[in-house]
């Protein structure tokens, strides 16, 4: 569902044109390079299995593997700082930096770098306070440094920016003309204005104009998934957008990866789906979550397009988006988009075929605490074998399984692996998987008891293996059980049991913790594992039945913006919606969230009952679709069903006895997050 005008500022707005209706929903670009990332370490090549090919790349030979390079729009939209300076500097940093060598080649301007009007001869005309050296200035600066040069346009009489910025409607062959004498490669052509044109004829009509100039263009074609351009675009262009614009946050982030993972099928060499462009490193998430984000880009086959400003970012932004052994994942020749093997209860396993045989594995965690998260060889699509290597291509660390593929993943994050049949797996230490039975939770001063587990995965035993927990300086830890064994086999686990005790006064939040364990291989090399936990600290709500909208939470999740107290989601600053209501109804209690959100609260195993009215806030109008659920310790013990804008409140009741946490859940129903603004009305905890 395509999202209100304002509904973020990554999106252009959507707006209705008079009586054409047209949308309004910019592209966020993206780039397309043919060059592969550098190799990196990998297991040894598997012995192939039968597999289904990859559709057959376009004629041309452009973007044989997904484009990567920067788009503007992200981190500049149509500010002022969106200039040839900017421009520049992002091509040196290319350069400098070795994001030109990891892969990176193309650097496309988004929308806003043209005047309003065209010239007498219908010519575009490039703002000249931004660009007062003219594009083909700025293509042969980029062109210098070895790289390649990106455009944008609309297909449509205007371009998505509210300034309305000429279109290409109507001016295809007369564009690209301007565009290939500037020496552009790429052309992102967005769907803005379109004039209730059938998009297959549009974009065949600036296909064949590109064509016409006679200059290799790469071909981004911006239509927002709204007539399934993965069934005829692959004969038009090397890229269409499977939904509409990513903004840069945890939920938008997610509901566009849960669009595109269907579409692996019409992906291949010179054809790829595009789930809208990177938010890494611009400010919304975690590291943890960026680390996701390229993870799941990456194994989906997806373009690679940066679309932060490289010239504010951090050295941990650049560490993850010049990670080659992902960016080989994303780029490796055979073009397979990654398929899920599973996703139950938000424990993802996603499996991309690689040209050697081996595969990449990621093992993602959608939800909001650690998560055990498994699978094996055979059921990612490899060969039987007396072993396999493991490569973590975030830590950088190769080890042996004899299959089992498991790792306890932190909240919102993703292990990823490249998994191999192997020869010489016995050069490796046995891969051990670390774990806790539950998150901590604890009340400042009072004791609790916790089961740890390091469980061998590989063929070879871990010997000497030692287990350690840390906490926070003043916390108390301690063993209950013997932390080492002086050799662990194949299979076979080391249970630990941990108390711990934050000090009396502890302030309640969240708290970094630490299990570790040592051990070497069987040759005497040295080898360790690490899980990082977070605790918490929680007060246990009071006996009786309480306002739940106002009791401390854990965590809490959000599609956009903050969830907030008593209001509705409005937009993405906090305290900008409204009174909650729900089909005219008014309610001065609650929580007012957008999908996909989760808040979490502590519950101490005291309370019974969790009630709510349910539905979407009104300042939505008839918009969105939500599906409303309680959790309780890790199970769905309620669910609303499918919620529409249209509809009055629902009221949602679940037995949570004995739940130490109890979650509110709204999700966007499958069909993403446009408009998804998720009222809980007067919600009540029993205790």
């Amino acid at each position: 569902m395509r999202q209100l005008p304002g509904r973020t500022p990554h999106r252009r707005a959507r707006a209705v044109v008079g009586a054409l209706a047209t949308t309004l929903i910019g592209c966020a670009g993206l780039t397309a390079p043919t060059a592969t990332a550098a190799p990196a370490p990998a297991p040894a090549p598997a012995a192939r299995t039968a597999t289904t090919a990859a559709p057959a790349a376009p004629a041309g030979g452009q973007a044989l593997t997904p484009p990567m390079g920067f788009n503007n729009w992200n981190s500049t939209h149509c500010r002022a700082d969106f200039n040839e300076a900017m421009v520049k500097g992002i091509a040196d940093i290319f350069v400098t930096k070795g994001l030109k060598a990891a892969g990176y080649e193309y650097v496309n301007l988004d929308d806003c770098w043209a005047l309003p009007r065209r010239d007498a001869n219908g010519r575009l005309v490039p703002d000249p306070a931004r660009f007062p050296n003219g594009i083909k200035a700025v293509a042969d600066y980029v062109h210098a440094k070895g790289l390649k040069f990106g455009i944008y346009t609309s297909a449509g009489t205007k371009t998505c920016n509210n300034a309305g910025f000429p279109g290409g409607l109507g001016h295809e062959y007369s564009d690209a003309r301007q565009f290939a004498d500037w020496g552009v490669d790429y052309l992102k052509y967005d769907n803005c204005y379109n004039q209730g044109v059938d998009a297959k004829q549009r974009y065949t009509t600036m296909r064949d104009a590109l064509a016409a100039t006679g200059r290799p263009i790469v071909y981004s074609i911006c239509e927002w998934g709204e007539n399934d351009p993965w069934e005829w675009a692959g004969d038009l262009g090397q890229l269409w957008r499977t939904t509409g614009d990513i903004s840069d946050t945890w939920g938008s982030m997610l509901s566009i990866m849960k669009q595109n993972l269907p579409l692996a099928a019409h992906a291949g060499p010179g054809r790829w789906n595009d789930p809208d462009m990177l938010e890494v490193g611009n400010g919304g998430m975690t590291d943890t979550e960026y680390r996701t984000h390229f993870s799941m880009w990456s194994v989906m086959a997806a373009p690679l397009l940066i679309g932060s400003d490289l010239r504010k970012a951090t050295p941990e932004t650049f560490e993850i988006l010049a990670n080659r052994e992902v960016i080989a994942v994303d780029q490796d020749p055979l073009g397979k988009q990654g398929t899920v093997v599973s996703s139950e209860a938000g424990r993802w396993v996603v499996a991309k075929e690689m040209a050697d045989g081996s595969r990449a594995v990621a093992l993602f965690n959608e939800t909001g605490t650690a998560q055990r998260v498994a699978t094996t060889a055979r059921a990612v699509g490899l060969p039987a074998a007396p072993a396999y290597s493991q490569r973590d291509l975030w830590r950088h660390e190769t080890h042996n399984t004899a299959g089992t593929i498991a790792a306890t993943v932190p909240a919102h994050g993703t292990v990823l692996l490249r998994i191999a049949p192997d020869p010489k797996w016995s050069e490796h230490p046995p891969a051990v998987e670390l774990g806790l039975d539950e998150t901590p939770l604890a009340e400042a001063g009072k004791p609790v008891t916790l089961t740890g587990t390091v469980r061998n995965l590989g063929r070879t035993p871990a010997v000497r293996t030692a287990v350690a927990l840390t906490g926070p300086a003043g916390w108390r830890v301690e063993a209950l059980s013997p932390t080492a064994s002086p050799a662990l086999p194949g299979g076979r686990a080391l249970t630990t049991r941990w108390r711990i005790t934050a000090p009396a006064g502890t302030p309640t939040g969240a708290y970094d913790m630490e299990l570790t364990a040592a051990y070497r291989a069987p040759n005497g090399n040295r080898a360790a594992s690490s899980l990082p936990v977070r605790a918490h600290v929680a007060v246990a709500p009071p006996a009786g039945t309480s306002a739940l909208g106002a009791l401390p939470w854990l965590s809490a999740d959000n599609g956009w913006g903050p969830v907030e107290r008593d209001r509705s989601n409005g937009e993405s600053a906090a305290g900008d919606g409204g009174p909650l209501t729900i089909g005219g109804t008014v309610y001065a209690k609650g929580l007012g969230a957008h999908a996909e959100s989760a808040v979490e609260f502590y519950t101490a195993g005291a309370c019974e009952r969790v009630s709510a009215l349910v539905g979407l806030d009104d300042e939505t109008g008839v918009r969105g679709t939500v599906a409303f659920e309680i959790w309780a310790d890790g199970r769905r013990v309620a669910s609303s069903g499918t919620l529409t804008g249209a509809m009055t409140a629902r009221e949602l009741t679940a037995d949570v006895t004995g739940a130490r946490t109890v979650r509110l859940v709204a999700t966007s129903a499958g069909d993403g997050v446009d408009s998804d603004h998720a009222d809980w009305a007067e919600p009540t905890l029993s205790c």
